[in-house]
């Protein structure tokens, strides 16, 4: 089975699994979910959820988050881990948001680059989540199963799996076949434990099942 056949095959499957899956993260403005995903990194999103929670009941707005010191979200945020640099990141994009874009969320991934403690994967989520536009999402779930089950052969950097993928995922497909992975990754094909295999609705297209790890 060519690499394509096996993203369609991937694709339709997690479908019918997961056909409600989308960003675990809170958020109901795009400015938010930039928040979010960069106090993401390295914990979870459902400690991000509750502390997101507390930082947005005190500053609702991005000109109130723009408006607060470094120190006062390090404060909130802290629980997250990285606490100070990721207070620094917030402050520095919230107020980027404003003076350069008018305190809306660009629509445009250069321009999302651009934006302070903003990266590929963050790019991505907002293009797909927010705008509906065609992404990918590497994160660590999508890494580990896109290697597990062969979309990619043993590459581990998030830029060339993204690069990768974009090459048998239809387009229309991408930001949602991520989600699906993460759902996936979190409930059969985990990291700390050995792999569900035996319900793993890929089961018979997986090489890491059909391939002895010598093979692989």
């Amino acid at each position: 089975m060519t690499k394509k056949k096996l993203a369609l095959e991937v694709i339709e499957r997690l479908k019918k699994e997961y056909p409600d899956a989308d960003c675990t993260l809170s958020y109901d403005d795009a400015w938010k979910l930039l928040v979010g995903v960069r106090l993401a990194a390295q914990c979870t999103d459902e400690r991000v959820n509750q502390i997101t929670a507390v930082l947005f009941e005190k500053y609702p707005s991005i000109e109130a988050l723009a408006g607060a010191s470094v120190e006062e979200i390090e404060e909130i945020v802290r629980p997250c881990g990285l606490g100070k640099s990721k207070a620094r990141d917030i402050s520095a994009c919230m107020r980027q948001l404003l003076t350069e874009h008018g305190g809306e969320v660009p629509a445009d991934f250069d321009a999302l680059l651009r934006l302070p403690g903003v990266g590929r994967k963050s790019a991505n989520l907002i293009m797909g989540d927010v705008f509906g536009k065609p992404a990918i999402v590497t994160d660590t779930h999508c890494i580990r199963l896109s290697n597990r089950i062969g979309l990619v052969d043993h590459i581990k950097d998030p830029k060339k799996v993204e690069m990768e993928l974009w090459k048998i995922v239809p387009p229309e497909e991408g930001s949602d076949l991520c989600h699906r992975l993460v759902w996936h990754g979190r409930e059969v094909c985990t990291a700390r434990t050995a792999p569900h295999c035996e319900r793993c609705v890929l089961r018979s297209i997986c090489r890491s099942v059909s391939e002895p790890e010598e093979q692989r």
